[in-house]
């Protein structure tokens, strides 16, 4: 190639210095530190809570072709990648800056992760979060744990602390406890499987009006689920749900207090372990409110699967909880005949 002068072979120079310089700079995969060579069996599984195979064999088969339509501009973060910053996320719950620089990507673009990656697991809900097909198995597992009969899950509501959401609606999402949150409920199984979940609920919203209007409760009323459920007295006492008696006055009810709340416990252990596995839920979710709920109900699918394949940390001393007296008095006015099923059922079982 010629050269007119001195100077043009110099700015030629000088304009390949700098694009290799440019080259050097770009994030190409290599460039990763990839966790699966770095961290043993043990680190790995207390990272991102689950082992590698079941993250290579399960978990990234679920969303794999989906992260895949993404976009193929640019330098892509690879899909096992994107997972393992969604896990980390939920996992560790730290600042979203942190878990990008695991990696080396910007905080906006672990954003879109965690959004993209949670959606695609809700999506994934029907097929991991259900009651069991088989309900008479069900009764008999909880009946073995307070003998109360014809049980087939605990019924419960937890908050999900946020940030402020803004706009003229805010004051909606601060609970009882002036602070901001979204009231999940739970519903779970004698084994802590959880078996539903409504998480779209602002945290002034009582559990009873979550249930009221719930697609489980239409489901039990037409008889599509058969059993009953547990719950505190919170909510109003039903053929399908029934609730603790606030002054026992014969020794009936007080034994069908006590297995109620033995019974009922598993509900509050299943939220204890579930936020346990997935911190993210206990700190201030600072995403916009639809991602919080499916970063919700992405962790449940996520917890579901932990338990079925072994991956569980159990928690002590998880407290029974009661409402108060006024709560009580409001729901058993409101539910007589309820109340009537559970006055023949205290006599005829206990």
């Amino acid at each position: 190639m010629d050269y007119s002068s001195e100077d043009d072979f110099d700015n030629y120079i000088q304009e390949r210095i700098n694009v290799q310089r440019r080259i050097s700079t770009r994030k190409v995969i290599r460039d990763f530190q990839n966790p699966f060579d770095y961290y043993s069996a043990n680190e790995f599984k207390s990272r991102y809570r689950f082992s590698k195979d079941i993250v290579l064999n399960i978990l990234l088969p679920l969303i794999n072709a989906d992260l895949l339509k993404v976009t193929s501009r640019g330098l892509p973060v690879p899909p096992i990648y994107q997972l393992l910053v969604a896990l980390r996320f939920y996992s560790s719950g730290s600042f979203q800056i942190i878990t990008g620089d695991l990696i080396k990507v910007s905080q906006p673009t672990v954003s879109r992760i965690v959004k993209r990656v949670s959606y695609l697991f809700c999506l994934k809900m029907q097929r991991f979060v259900k009651f069991s097909s088989n309900l008479e198995t069900i009764k008999e597992q909880f009946y073995s744990i307070g003998s109360f009969p014809g049980i087939i899950g605990a019924i419960d509501g937890t908050h999900i602390p946020i940030q402020n959401p803004g706009g003229s609606y805010a004051e909606v999402f601060r609970n009882r406890k002036k602070y901001f949150s979204i009231n999940v409920q739970i519903v779970c199984g004698p084994d802590l499987q959880i078996y539903d979940i409504v998480a779209d609920r602002p945290g002034s919203v009582h559990d009873n009006r979550i249930f009221q209007a719930s697609t489980l409760k239409r489901k039990m009323e037409q008889g599509i689920i058969d059993g009953i459920l547990l719950g505190d007295s919170g909510y109003g006492c039903q053929k399908y749900l029934l609730t603790p008696v606030l002054q026992p006055e014969t020794v009936s009810e007080e034994n069908y207090n006590k297995a109620h709340i033995k019974t009922r416990n598993t509900v509050e252990r299943t939220i204890g372990v579930w936020k346990r596995i997935f911190p993210c839920l206990s700190k201030k979710l600072a995403t916009n409110l639809t991602t919080t709920c499916h970063i919700i109900v992405a962790t449940s699918v996520l917890y579901n699967i932990c338990r079925s394949h072994g991956i569980v940390e159990e928690i002590d001393d998880i407290g029974y909880t009661t409402t108060t007296r006024q709560n009580i008095r409001n729901t058993q006015a409101y539910n007589r005949e309820g109340l009537l099923f559970r006055r023949l059922f205290i006599t005829r079982h206990f």
